[in-house]
């Protein structure tokens, strides 16, 4: 079969379409037949070395995809034969025409929902459900939602006063973004490629304050916004750090101000995410939520789609097609 092979640490040219043995479903695991490969922003820091892969390369790349059930393992439901599901890997293997994965991380697409749609939403949107959950909003809160106009942010956006938000003030880098934010449901959106965007956060509340911040930039600028929230019951949910490293800030400037942080990562949450994925495909497929995808791509352009998501610019994802043509 056809994959891309992660062939060294380094930038988008060590993804290199490559001749590969296809997968045998193991016991408890169910190979399908790709039809459409989410590239994850994620992914990008893991092709870098910017975070730890675990495996050495080279090895065929790729933590999701969405196919035909074509084969089952021991202990597998039959039944799963055929099907169009959803699939996460254990960490390699679903930038390919044939992909292994657990069965235990099959959600089936629901019908109606394509399947270049459920991978685009599929991760992202997943995300989204818990920490709208955890935020707990009461419908009358002012939400922050750094980055909203794209992936994780962007669902959050999408979703906020569904789930309570009476005010959605969002963060975006330049103005093709910015008009993205608003066209999602923002109230009011931040350039935040201004290094003083809390500043400017602080002229538009002009003198209210924010009772929940999903921070996915972390770095320095989470400790610039605890004195722009509501004391007592403001909150910090952080998932994520574009700036490069996570929110920076100490147990005191928390306790100071009477206010709580949360971080959505480890076992735990990532079983909540888990949890979400077919509320999250089900949404897509009744139009509650509506998937970004930038475009779809073959699957020779892995490469290029990486360097891609690393200018930045993009609005939607990228989602790579293997060749649909039946093998002979």
């Amino acid at each position: 079969m056809k994959a891309i092979v992660m062939t060294a640490t380094g930038g988008p040219e060590v993804l290199a379409l490559q001749e590969a043995p296809a997968p045998q479903a193991g016991p408890g695991d169910v190979v399908i037949r790709a039809e459409a490969i989410p590239v994850l922003f994620p992914e990008t820091k893991l092709r870098s070395g910017e975070f730890p892969l675990g495996v050495e390369p080279p090895l065929v790349f790729g933590f999701q995809a969405v196919g035909v059930v074509t084969e089952v393992g021991a202990d597998v439901d039959r039944a799963l034969l055929g099907r169009r599901v959803a699939v996460a890997t254990m960490g390699f293997g679903s930038y390919a025409e044939f992909v292994s994965a657990p069965a235990d991380s099959v959600t089936p697409i629901p019908d109606g929902l394509s399947s270049a749609d459920a991978a685009a939403v599929l991760m992202s949107g997943s995300v989204a459900l818990p920490l709208l959950e955890t935020a707990a909003l009461t419908g009358t809160e002012t939400v922050l939602i750094e980055a909203a106009a794209t992936g994780i942010g962007s669902y959050l956006t999408q979703l906020a006063k569904e789930y309570g938000a009476a005010r959605v003030i969002a963060t975006a880098g330049g103005p093709a973004k910015i008009d993205q934010a608003r066209k999602l449901g923002a109230d009011e959106v931040i350039d935040h490629n201004d290094p003083d965007w809390p500043t400017r956060l602080r002229e538009t509340l002009s003198g209210t304050t924010v009772d929940v911040v999903f921070d996915s930039i972390g770095g320095p600028t989470a400790l610039d916004l605890l004195d722009t929230m509501t004391p007592l019951r403001g909150r910090m949910l952080s998932y994520g750090w574009l700036s490069g490293a996570p929110a920076q800030l100490s147990a005191s400037d928390l306790i100071t101000r009477g206010l709580t942080l949360t971080g959505c990562a480890g076992p735990a949450w990532l079983a909540r995410v888990a949890d979400a994925r077919p509320a999250t495909l089900t949404r897509a497929a009744t139009g509650t939520l509506t998937p970004g995808i930038e475009a779809i791509l073959p699957l020779d352009q892995a490469a290029h789609a990486h360097h891609l998501i690393e200018t930045r610019a993009p609005l939607g994802k990228f989602i790579l097609q293997p060749d649909q043509t039946p093998p002979h």
